[in-house]
């Protein structure tokens, strides 16, 4: 039952309808003829209503930690950009709610601190979360490493994965390091320490890497899944 709960609020954040008003105008006006003309005219109007609204409404009252938003007792989202304070948020919210096992990433815009965000990672895989993106969910830049930081990861097929390469405070990018520079090693070695092979490591960082951190490269599951083993 909570589970449904849980679908239920998640779908109503990534899939509302968009909202639409109606009008109606009339014309009548008599021709030369003495004939009475009626003519009625209706433009409907579609507005879509932004992502953030959505989600705003839809954990309206829910009990938050930062970015996270409990669900019920067995569920948190995560709905927000990680910074410096988001890993003692999630220490709060698994004190307040020790029986949490699922964080569903609905909307994950990145982060701030890249260290920040490598340790919640960490956190997420020391609690043993699964980690799952549902229907419409966007992962999007460093949201890519809490994704990874699940025990089980799920992923539905239609879920969206926006990577690009990191940018440093110097303006640097990978690609201005040797690829065993630490600076490139700290994203490797996290990869493997959320259980990936050298192999799938290497590819899925090659992968991220491929567009600049001014770009961003639109993925499905289907296209990360050569490199991350997805549960059900």
């Amino acid at each position: 039952m909570m589970k449904r709960i849980a679908c239920a609020l998640l779908l109503s954040i990534v899939c509302a309808a968009p909202t639409s008003a109606q009008e109606v105008a009339t014309r009548t006006w008599v021709d030369s003829h003495g004939t009475r003309w009626t003519e009625v005219t209706t433009t409907q109007t579609v507005v879509e209503v932004p992502r953030g609204q959505r989600i705003a409404a839809a954990i309206a009252g829910l009990p938050r930690f930062g970015p996270f938003a409990v669900i019920d007792g067995a569920h948190a989202a995560l709905v927000g950009e990680v910074d410096s304070k988001s890993p003692a948020q999630f220490r709060q919210m698994l004190a307040a709610n020790p029986g949490i096992r699922v964080l569903e990433l609905v909307d994950c815009p990145g982060t701030v601190n890249d260290g920040a965000n490598l340790a919640l990672g960490r956190l997420i895989r020391e609690h043993r979360l699964t980690t799952d993106v549902p229907s419409g969910g966007s992962v999007r830049s460093g949201g890519l490493e809490l994704f990874l930081a699940g025990t089980t990861r799920r992923a539905a097929p239609d879920a969206e994965f926006g990577v690009h390469a990191w940018k440093d405070a110097a303006g640097h990018q990978p690609g201005d390091y040797p690829a065993d520079a630490p600076a490139n090693l700290v994203y490797l070695d996290y990869y493997r320490e959320m259980g990936l092979s050298n192999e799938e490591a290497e590819g899925l960082y090659a992968l991220t890497n491929s567009v600049s951190n001014e770009q961003m490269l639109w993925l499905r599951t289907r296209d990360i899944a050569p490199y991350v083993a997805l549960g059900r």
